[in-house]
């Protein structure tokens, strides 16, 4: 099923999500809804409460940066109840944009590698550690089950720039070709 991605500016997006545990409900289905959105929308990521879901959930597929990151051809991953444990490395600049942001894209300062544990959706626990584009992806998701959008990451100068293209997106004067739930209609 596809789901409508939540807009800027609906507050689950600035929740921090709960835990996830082995019995939940339909937890396979979530996964596969999850895919099947991303997809929908060509993204590289997304995180359950982009669409609605207050849970520690995100999927990655790597794929379309495989062309430049050949690594990330077959980075196809399942993130549950994640925990950044070491961020290292120099920060670097990257341009990121976000499902949730149409039509929106800011240069973002980042860590270039991470380690990060989590589960899969096995409930098999993992602990590794990622760099470049992959850590870039797997933080911008991450991000969302803190309750943190990309554009904290800019300045408050830049932030402020940007605040009449994030009114316009929150109420939905944005074209989309994808599926979207805007916080102010």
């Amino acid at each position: 099923m596809i789901y409508p991605i939540l807009s800027y500016g609906n507050n689950v997006l600035r929740a921090v999500a709960k835990d996830i545990g082995k019995d939940y409900k339909d937890l396979q289905k979530l996964i596969d809804d999850l895919f099947e959105t991303m997809y929908a929308g060509n993204g590289v990521g997304l995180a359950a409460p982009q669409i609605g879901f207050s849970l520690r959930l995100f999927v990655i597929d790597g794929n379309p940066y495989s062309k430049d990151e050949p690594k990330l051809k077959d980075f196809k991953r399942v993130f549950i109840n994640a925990e950044i444990v070491e961020e290292n490395g120099k920060k670097w600049l990257f341009n990121e944009g976000c499902l949730s942001f149409p039509k929106l894209r800011e240069d973002v300062y980042r860590p270039s590698e991470i380690k990060i544990s989590y589960y899969d959706e096995n409930f098999n626990f993992h602990q590794e550690c990622f760099d470049g584009i992959t850590a870039r992806i797997v933080q911008h998701e991450y991000d969302h089950t803190r309750g943190k959008l990309f554009v904290d990451h800019l300045s408050p100068l830049k932030r402020r720039l940007l605040k009449r293209k994030l009114n316009d997106i929150s109420k939905g004067n944005v074209d989309v070709d994808y599926k979207m739930k805007f916080s102010a209609k």
